[in-house]
């Protein structure tokens, strides 16, 4: 019975090693110049703060990002932008960033506009293996042009593009060893579906947990999806802070 147990044990699944220490391990041999990255994120809610970061201090450079926005001047992917090292936002939203704004305005940063829903829908389609997809959303608009229409139902629509992209960088809440990912409350915005869209997927979260400690009906990113997870400090910045007179 003892070989028979130690046979199995030798058989079985092994589970991969993908709890890293800090930031720049879990992105360790990822990175590289001209790459793509997807980011999760909405305004500064649930964006993935510490692989920004170490994105940033590893030097990576003519990044093509696909992203609601680009965070602020001085925090998010605005620290990327601010030192040239984005080359294209592929976004739905560029306010509250000056840079951004200047940068685009003067030709020195490409943007590819995208409504909101179809930006996600986009990175949900790359994830599940879907080449592309029509949508009535932005029909006899500037994002029209150049893109394939037809009708449906006596309705026109245009076809989008599945997106994939080198690198999927994401923010959850609480994540187990095997990257099982749960959100918190407004913070899964387009983290879900950015997390299915990377080749390769880094997960940075609050906490650590047990694996098992999640409710399998609770998961909102299965771990099969997320190649590395990371736990740190966050920090809890207001993207318009308004204040009134005592």
């Amino acid at each position: 019975m003892q070989g028979h147990s130690h046979m199995q044990q030798k058989r079985g699944p092994r589970m991969k090693k993908k709890v890293y220490e800090n930031a720049a391990a879990a992105l360790d041999g990822l990175l590289f110049d001209g790459m793509s990255i997807a980011a999760g994120g909405f305004g500064l809610c649930g964006i993935p703060e510490l692989l920004i970061a170490a994105i940033h201090d590893a030097g990576t450079k003519e990044i093509t990002v696909a992203s609601n926005n680009c965070g602020v001047d001085d925090f998010g992917l605005g620290v990327l932008l601010k030192d040239r090292r984005i080359r294209k936002m592929i976004s739905s939203y560029v306010g509250e960033n000056a840079e951004f704004m200047r940068q685009y305005l003067s030709g020195e940063l490409e943007l590819e506009f995208n409504p909101q829903g179809t930006l996600a829908e986009r990175m949900r389609a790359g994830g599940a293996g879907i080449p592309g997809f029509y949508t009535r959303t932005g029909v006899g608009t500037v994002i029209a042009e150049g893109k394939e229409h037809k009708e449906f139902d006596g309705e026109t629509y245009i076809l989008e593009r599945g997106l994939v992209v080198d690198l999927a960088i994401v923010k959850a809440w609480k994540g187990d060893e095997q990257g099982n990912l749960v959100y918190r409350k407004t913070a899964r915005n387009f983290n879900p579906n950015a997390a299915t869209c990377g080749r390769i997927c880094v997960a940075e979260v609050e906490e650590i947990v047990p694996l098992g400690s999640f409710d399998p009906d609770c998961i909102h990113t299965p771990g099969i999806f997320v190649h590395r997870i990371v736990q740190g400090p966050h920090e809890k910045r207001i993207e318009q802070r308004t204040i009134r007179a005592a």
